[in-house]
C-alpha cells in the first residue's frame, strides 16, 4: 500500500531543522508532499511563489518529495488529498503542548484515518526558528549551518532588498 504523508507550515525560510525532519520522514513514508502555508495573517519575508521555489530547491535530492500549497483548515487539505499521515516536528514541551492541541482538533476533523506524527527534533536544531533565522539574519548574525546555504544566500539577498526600501 503507498503510504502518503504531509509536512506543512510556513518555512518562511525553511530551517535545516525543517529539512531534518522532511528527510527522516522521507525515509518512512512513500510519498511526502511539503505544504507550504498561504497565511494572510501572517505578514511573511518571502512570497508562496518564493518558498516554494526554496523549498523544492532544498529537497531536490529527495526523490519522493514534493513541494504544494494550500490555504485554509489544515484538516480540509488533508481530506482533499487523502494523507495517511501528517508529520509535525518537535522542539521543546512547549511545543508538544501546542501540537498535541491541534493534532486532536483535527482528528476530529479528518475524514480517512488520518494519523498525527510526532518526529523529535534533532537536538542541533531543536533551538531554530524561522522567526530566529529571521532576526539573526536581519542584524547580520552568522546563520550558517542553521539553513542550507541556498536559503542563506536568499535570506541575505531579501534582507538587502528591504534595507534599500525596494
Amino acid at each position: 500500500m503507498l503510504r502518503n504523508a504531509l509536512i506543512a507550515g510556513s518555512f518562511d525560510p525553511i530551517t535545516n531543522g525543517h529539512l531534518n525532519i522532511i528527510s527522516r520522514a522521507a525515509g518512512m513514508y512513500d510519498s511526502i508532499t511539503v505544504g507550504v502555508l498561504v497565511n494572510d495573517k501572517k505578514h511573511s519575508l518571502f512570497s508562496i511563489d518564493e518558498r516554494m521555489d526554496i523549498v523544492r530547491h532544498v529537497t531536490g535530492d529527495l526523490p519522493n518529495v514534493k513541494v504544494d500549497s494550500f490555504s485554509g483548515l489544515l484538516a480540509d487539505y488533508v481530506n482533499e488529498h487523502r494523507f495517511d499521515a501528517v508529520v509535525r516536528g518537535l522542539r521543546a514541551t512547549t511545543d508538544f503542548e501546542y501540537e498535541i492541541q491541534m493534532a486532536q482538533m483535527n482528528a476530529r476533523l479528518y475524514r480517512h484515518g488520518t494519523e498525527t506524527v510526532f518526529l523529535m527534533a534533532d537536538p542541533s536544531f531543536s533551538f531554530i526558528s524561522s522567526s530566529l533565522i529571521k532576526e539573526v539574519a536581519s542584524y547580520g548574525g552568522d546563520i550558517r549551518g542553521l539553513v542550507p546555504e541556498y536559503v542563506r544566500e536568499r535570506l541575505q539577498d531579501k534582507i538587502e532588498l528591504r534595507g534599500t526600501g525596494k
